[in-house]
């Protein structure tokens, strides 16, 4: 396979992924709410003559290519948009209020159906099997989890998987990996401080929750400070503070919310003893009491396979240049991706999409004025067929 020849022919494509790249982000929707986005993923893959399996996960789709006889490789796209009201400058913002694709899904989606294009095309020279894995409720529904519950990664057994995400911190026609940890494992904690409210001119007669959560916050700092090694990473982020509706009234309780991060199962788990025992104990030193519960799902940390990232990163090499393939630090976000890659070995990738003179400029993801160059949509589709061409043909090699 000549991989920058993958690129041009990915590159004719790139309208036409373009297109649908547009009308999903015209369209956001909710983790388990991607009907419509299901809908046009289904259509496409109709159009292209790709069999599919639905629903899976709800939402979720499953195509399958290839002449089924050999090993299997798994590329994945979540769909799922998050609630943000848009405030990019684009002629194509989204037409759903509250509803934004500021992560870039609505481009992983077009670009793995880029891919299904491509690799029909070539489907004669497929000798395995290819899976495309379109992904609800990445943005904390765990939807990769139940992909894999629901079996996925079986008939046939999945033996490599690959991930692919738009990143606007690198620039386009650049992409970055790195082996081993790469993204965190990640939970959510809720504590409800609860003491008794009443006048707040009479502050001899409650007990307030108010002052207990201040002192809270400040706290769980000293967790991730005090604790754990300053060569560890970890983050114990407190985002939400509820509590009270009037200047003269200490209300009867007071919630607190926000996220722990480790980049290993065993560190969140620490975190979360931890944060209970703080809590538990300074709301008790202020003479109420913490209910401390860790809601949804643990994420464990997305842990790249040192073989697949080096194929990974020799395959984008040849494609893009040396020097456009970068060796990445990990980082504290989560990925349900995870889940894939506990079960089989595989790698994600970061996709730059950074173009300041294309009004791609750096707007973190999940930003309201998050925007994508669409010039790497044909790069994202060759380097999903290049990963499955690629890693097809070093696994019959293996076998």
């Amino acid at each position: 396979m000549d991989a920058k020849r993958v690129l041009e022919e990915a590159t004719a494509h790139q309208d036409w992924m373009v297109g649908i790249r547009r009308e999903l982000h015209r369209h956001p929707e909710l983790m388990y709410e991607e009907v419509r986005t299901s809908a046009l993923v289904r259509r496409v893959l109709d159009e292209l003559g790709v069999p599919f399996q639905f629903p899976v996960a709800e939402t979720g789709v499953v195509a399958v290519l290839g002449d089924g006889q050999g090993p299997c490789v798994a590329l994945r796209a979540d769909m799922d948009a998050l609630p943000i009201v848009e405030e990019a400058d684009i002629d194509f913002r989204s037409e759903v209020d509250g509803r934004m694709h500021a992560c870039g899904h609505d481009c992983n989606t077009a670009m793995l159906l880029g891919a299904a294009r491509m690799l029909k095309a070539r489907e004669p020279e497929i000798h395995g099997t290819v899976k495309l894995l379109f992904q609800p409720a990445e943005e904390g529904g765990a939807g990769g989890l139940r992909m894999c519950e629901e079996g996925v990664l079986a008939a046939p057994a999945v033996e490599r998987a690959f991930g692919l995400h738009v990143w606007p911190y690198l620039p386009t026609g650049h992409v970055g990996s790195r082996a081993g940890a790469f993204l965190a494992s990640a939970g959510v904690f809720d504590i409800t401080v609860v003491g008794t409210g009443g006048h707040a001119a009479m502050v001899h007669m409650v007990v307030d929750p108010v002052s207990a959560a201040a002192a809270i916050v400040c706290a769980l700092q000293t967790i991730v400070s005090r604790e754990i090694d300053p060569l560890e990473a970890a983050v114990v982020s407190v985002t939400t503070i509820h509590g009270g509706e009037a200047f003269n009234v200490i209300p009867p309780q007071v919630r607190l919310g926000g996220t722990i991060r480790s980049l290993t199962s065993k560190g969140l788990q620490f975190l979360q003893k931890r944060l209970r025992e703080v809590a538990t104990h300074v709301a008790s030193a202020h003479r109420c009491e913490a209910r401390v519960e860790f809601p949804g799902h643990d994420y464990p940390a997305t842990v790249n396979d040192a073989s697949s990232w080096k194929a990974a990163r020799a395959l984008a090499a040849e494609m893009l240049g040396d020097d456009a393939v970068h060796e990445m630090t990990p980082m504290m976000g989560g990925e349900d991706f995870a889940y894939v890659l506990e079960r089989v070995p595989g790698c994600f990738v970061m996709l730059g999409v950074r173009n300041e003179a294309a009004g791609a400029v750096v707007y973190g993801v999940h930003h309201p004025k998050f925007v994508v160059d669409e010039q790497a949509l044909p790069i994202g589709a060759a380097l999903h067929v290049g990963f499955a061409l690629r890693t097809l043909a070093e696994l019959r090699a293996a076998s």
